[in-house]
């Protein structure tokens, strides 16, 4: 995890969501209709510098300027290590937040374990959801993981470090210090019994697939 995830609202439903004023007199009203960002792409991220919400768009994947080598730069970061891992020192202190609607993730398939089957996961009310990540501009993000707990361990042994409303207003703003912080990603995240998941189609795996389709469930026969 995570390796796919959705952005379908707009800009404007996630900042009203998110509760921070924005920096910008004007947030965009149109829906981002992104419904399978890959790593590598372009995302819309938010960061609190003190004087209103900012929004960027940041590469997925995190390449500091001094990194080489034919490895592709991580997406994901383990939030137990992060705040120690060498390779992230330059993104911890710059908090972010990757506004979503869920994420996928790929799953042995009950009818034959060789294969596995994509799941969509969301909150069960719905709402929109804010990863925490790390990372800065020129340079791209990482999303933070924890520990999978309760059924979402049916699925993947990880998940995205998922915070409240509020708890992503004080995860960004730029007077929490890196030790609440560093509580806040690790012990404070969402937990497994405010998500619903759902098998979903194949086509998904496929980046240049797009559309509220790959968001429909799939129901298997009896």
């Amino acid at each position: 995890m995570c390796g796919r995830f959705v952005q379908d609202r707009s800009l404007a439903d996630y900042v009203d969501w998110l509760g921070v004023r924005p920096a910008s007199s004007s947030v965009e009203a149109a829906a981002l209709a992104r419904f399978n960002i890959a790593p590598a792409a372009t995302v819309n991220v938010f960061h609190d510098r003190g004087d209103g919400l900012l929004i960027s768009s940041l590469r997925w994947g995190w390449q500091p300027h001094w990194a080489t080598g034919e490895r592709p730069p991580p997406i994901n970061a383990r939030v137990e290590t992060v705040a120690t891992n060498r390779f992230f020192a330059e993104a911890w202190p710059n908090r972010l937040l990757v506004p979503a609607t869920g994420w996928y993730e790929w799953a042995p398939d009950a009818d034959d374990p060789r294969l596995k089957r994509p799941y969509f996961v969301r909150l069960r009310d719905g709402a929109p959801m804010f990863f925490a990540a790390v990372g800065r501009p020129g340079e791209g993000f990482v999303i933070l993981t924890a520990s999978a707990t309760g059924g979402l361990l049916g699925i993947h042994d990880r998940q995205p470090v998922v915070l409240s409303p509020e708890l992503a207003r004080e995860w960004a703003a730029p007077h929490t210090s890196l030790a609440r912080a560093a509580v806040i990603a690790t012990r404070l995240g969402t937990g497994a019994a405010a998500f619903h998941w759902y098998p979903v189609g194949k086509d998904v795996g496929n980046v240049r697939n797009n559309g509220p389709q790959l968001l429909l469930e799939l129901h298997r026969p009896h």
